[in-house]
């Protein structure tokens, strides 16, 4: 488990193909015990905030047993700049550690950043808006494809492209993201309807309502199969004018005639008319064909 959430199959590949430890400190085993208030946060820190109760229990486990794993720093000026570690830092602050363990490395700020990002997105206890804007800069800032994201920081790809999918969604829905009124689950559906109004009022809805992720599913489910018609403005044709053309129709045909008006709907599109006249056999078929100017008999 110390490996997934430490280096990781990306960190480390990281370090192996470019980022070396300083050949200064302490060669034979490559960890330095150094002053705690000689290492400066990262600049890169994907984090926003830290879970006060999950940092209150490394605390403590940091008082009863140390800091385990080193963390990972280089050398800025006469200390040190953090490069994966923040949390296990800020543990040892509050345990009130003198010294801790850490690795230094050799590496410029590419590299540094990288390693800073990739460590994080390993962990589980980041926000996914934090997660989401860490995928957002390895794709910008390093170039990456979703692929090589998902396989530096062991997930699958399609983690990788829902999660980058959330920061589309409009700023109030992400705000409810952040004061966990909506989980990611609810996040992931909204991202499949296309027109933002539409996502923000589903948002609402779901505080509003309570909605699981489930309900809203449901709920989603149904809109998608209701048909969706455009709604008729008015009709084209006077309800009036109407009544006297169907009058009409029926003095010259000699039966019942029903007419319906084509109508203009809300974006500007013309919906049919209908005209439907009965008959009885096919001699009032043939004397109605003939009463158009048809003959029974043409081919």
């Amino acid at each position: 488990m110390a490996g997934k959430h430490g280096l990781g199959r990306g960190l480390g590949a990281l370090i192996k193909d470019g980022v070396t430890r300083s050949p200064r400190e302490n060669p034979s085993e490559g960890i330095l015990r150094v002053p705690l208030d000689t290492i400066q946060s990262s600049r890169w820190q994907p984090r926003h905030s830290f879970e006060e109760e999950s940092l209150a229990e490394l605390t403590q486990s940091i008082r009863e047993r140390g800091i385990l794993q080193p963390i990972l720093v280089r050398r800025a000026g006469s200390g040190y700049e953090l490069i994966a570690g923040e949390r296990r830092l800020r543990a040892a602050h509050q345990a009130g550690l003198e010294e801790v363990p850490v690795i230094v490395l050799v590496a410029g700020d590419s590299d540094a950043m990288e390693m800073a990002l990739i460590e994080n997105l390993q962990r589980q206890d980041l926000s996914v808006l934090e997660e989401a804007a860490g995928y957002d800069v390895l794709r910008k800032q390093f170039e990456l494809t979703q692929e090589q994201i998902a396989e530096r920081v062991g997930k699958a790809r399609a983690s990788v492209t829902n999660s980058l999918r959330l920061l589309s969604l409009p700023e109030e829905i992400k705000e409810l993201i952040r004061s966990g009124e909506l989980t990611a689950g609810h996040a992931k559906l909204l991202t499949g309807l296309e027109i933002p109004d539409e996502q923000i009022l589903y948002a609402r809805r779901t505080v509003k309502e309570g909605l699981s992720v489930r309900n809203l599913e449901r709920i989603l489910q149904r809109a998608r199969r209701a048909p969706r018609k455009p709604r008729a403005v008015r009709a084209e044709m006077p309800e009036e004018h109407l009544a006297h053309l169907s009058d009409r129709l029926h003095a010259h045909l000699g039966t019942a005639v029903r007419l319906s008006p084509s109508r203009i709907f809300a974006n500007g599109k013309k919906g049919k008319g209908t005209i439907e006249i009965d008959f009885y056999s096919n001699e009032d078929l043939h004397r109605l064909l003939e009463l158009i100017g048809l003959s029974p008999e043409e081919e």
